[in-house]
């Protein structure tokens, strides 16, 4: 064991694990037991398999380590983390990019893990958000379900691209060609037809007007070939929407326990019940860990990065990149909400008139995340919309004349007060 001074240990038991694919570094530093000023530590090769990650855990246990730290490395740290946290110690997950090297220093796996070590006793890194291992399941299911509907309708969009090659003007007609109709037309070819008035009578309901057009549509040169690549086009699509099912049975199972908070989320503007579900996945329901709703939008990556010097804020205050399931359900909420009339949907219209569409979908996604940590902090608490006339009801007189006189100056006019009588 190496001894160095102490300098301000905050932790006095603690350690840091630097992550590989095949093997950890170990590093644990405790008082030392030869003088009360120094510290004792030790360094350790571990093999990433479980069998050794177990005796890990028992060297760290013996040596009555409290807290362990590691960094976010790809998936590597997850089976890391699982086993110590199940084995009682405080396990941290810390973000790489507040772990920097100084500059000039040499860098390997040893002081990785050392550097590390030193920066967790002295209580310099912070802990990121690792749900718990409800909410784990969940999230693996949510994220896993966006994955699966992306690659369905990729595959989708390669079925248009085969019949733009053959000629057949199906998406021209149709607003969803694997609707009830259009779905019926390319089974329809698939099994060798290729009389443009049989598929056109395929039609139903409203699309039954469009027949005439169909017929044009269907003229093309559809051949084997084509009806070979739509046959596996659309058996792929099939077994896709087989996996969301299920995914969505899934889902639903594991979402009993929090089948009443998803209820009070969904009543939110443009926050349908999909979307609840990723919420809830990505966020949990413990809002312990963000004290405040300011707290959870920094950490989401929709509040405005501070960057000052001089006094003065420099930079573009850009929010950065969090994480990118949340940021997408948060801006499709946004989208939804902006269509409403209600207060999210007026605050989306005023900043978006001032500030652009950017900018106002962000500021809405906020606001979301900021009713949903209230909904989340409080089990009694219920959504009440205020309203597309609340902004507007709480101005002053006085405030509203100089934001209109302000409105016209802008578009080049000069404007003279004269009060009614």
């Amino acid at each position: 064991m190496e001894e160095a001074p102490v300098d301000e240990v905050v932790v006095e038991r603690v350690a840091a694990i630097d992550i590989g694919k095949a093997e950890v570094v170990c590093c644990a530093r405790v008082p030392s037991s030869r003088a009360r000023n120094r510290r004792a530590q030790e360094v350790c090769r571990f093999s990433a398999m479980t069998r050794s990650l177990t005796e890990m855990s028992e060297w760290l246990a013996e040596l009555r380590v409290t807290r362990v730290v590691m960094e976010a490395t790809s998936d590597y740290w997850k089976p890391v983390f699982y086993l110590l946290e199940a084995a009682g110690f405080d396990t941290w997950l810390v973000n790489a990019r507040d772990v920097k090297h100084l500059p000039g220093r040499p860098k390997s796996d040893r002081l990785d893990a050392v550097w590390l070590c030193k920066l967790t006793e002295r209580g310099m890194l912070r802990a990121s958000f690792v749900p718990p291992e409800p909410i784990r399941g969940l999230r693996d299911l949510t994220r896993y379900r966006i994955d699966i509907v992306g690659e369905r309708s990729r595959e989708k969009q390669r079925v248009e691209k085969l019949l733009e090659d053959a000629g057949i003007k199906l998406s021209v007609v149709a607003s969803d060609i694997f609707g009830a109709s259009g779905r019926s037309m390319l089974d329809a070819l698939v099994a060798g037809e290729r009389d443009p008035k049989v598929l056109a009578n395929l039609a139903r309901r409203t699309m039954r007007v469009k027949i005439p057009i169909l017929e044009e549509a269907f003229t093309g040169r559809f051949t084997e070939h084509h009806a070979f690549l739509l046959r596996r086009m659309l058996n792929h699509v099939d077994d896709l929407e087989a996996e969301v099912a299920a995914l969505d049975t899934r889902i639903e199972q594991q979402l009993c326990p929090f089948a009443k908070v998803a209820e009070r989320l969904d009543a939110i503007p443009g926050v349908a019940a999909t979307t609840a579900r990723v919420l809830i996945a990505e966020i949990g329901v413990d809002m312990t860990r963000f004290p405040t709703p300011a707290h959870l939008a920094s950490w989401a990556r929709f509040a405005p990065g501070v960057n000052q010097s001089a006094g003065k804020n420099i930079g573009n205050g850009s929010t950065g990149h969090g994480n990118r399931y949340l940021a997408r359900v948060l801006g499709e909420a946004a989208i939804g909400a902006s269509r409403t009339n209600t207060f999210l949907g007026e605050r989306y219209r005023r900043i978006a008139r001032r500030r652009g569409k950017k900018r106002a979908l962000v500021a809405v996604g906020r606001s979301i995340l900021t009713i949903v940590w209230h909904l989340l902090s409080d089990p009694n608490a219920v959504f009440v919309d205020l309203g597309p006339d609340y902004q507007q009801s709480r101005l002053g007189t006085d405030r509203a004349v100089r934001n209109h006189i302000r409105g016209l100056n802008a578009l080049g006019y000069r404007v003279t007060l004269n009060p009614a009588a």
